[in-house]
């Protein structure tokens, strides 16, 4: 069974909020306990705020799309914007002590903390960020299988 919603949205701070709302919905929804659903909206609201934020610039000619598909196995919200794209590897380390007391830079840290599987890809423009969080039953089907 596969369940598979998206949205385009604008590049706004509500829209921001629509995303995080929606992903603690679809959190509830796929069976996650409290925790992982306030943990996954997390996740989506950093990753909608750098869409937003740094990708988009707040340009109101431009949107982001966020799309939410659950699974047996998984909760996969995949956001992308239309900015200049993102190269993963040239973020600094949020722990590194240079870094430690500025008040940005957490984002993609925290959103990897909440989250099994995070994807970054570069698409040329913009940048599509995968979030993954598994529901237990996957590991759960693994075992009955060795069984």
């Amino acid at each position: 069974m596969t369940n598979r919603v998206s949205y385009t949205l604008e590049s706004t701070l509500e829209s921001v909020n629509q995303a995080e709302k929606k992903a603690f919905d679809m959190a509830a929804g796929a069976g996650f306990v409290e925790d992982e659903q306030y943990h996954i909206a997390m996740a989506v609201r950093e990753a909608a705020v750098n869409a937003v934020l740094h990708g988009n610039a707040y340009d109101p000619a431009k949107r982001f799309m966020v799309a939410y598909e659950t699974t047996r196995e998984a909760l996969v919200i995949t956001i992308t914007d239309q900015g200049k794209g993102l190269d993963p590897d040239c973020l600094p380390d949020p722990l590194a002590p240079e870094n430690l007391m500025k008040g940005s830079g957490r984002g993609i840290f925290l959103i990897r903390a909440f989250m099994d599987e995070v994807k970054i890809r570069n698409t040329h423009p913009g940048t599509e960020v995968t979030l993954i969080k598994h529901t237990g039953r996957k590991a759960a089907n693994a075992k009955e299988e060795t069984q």
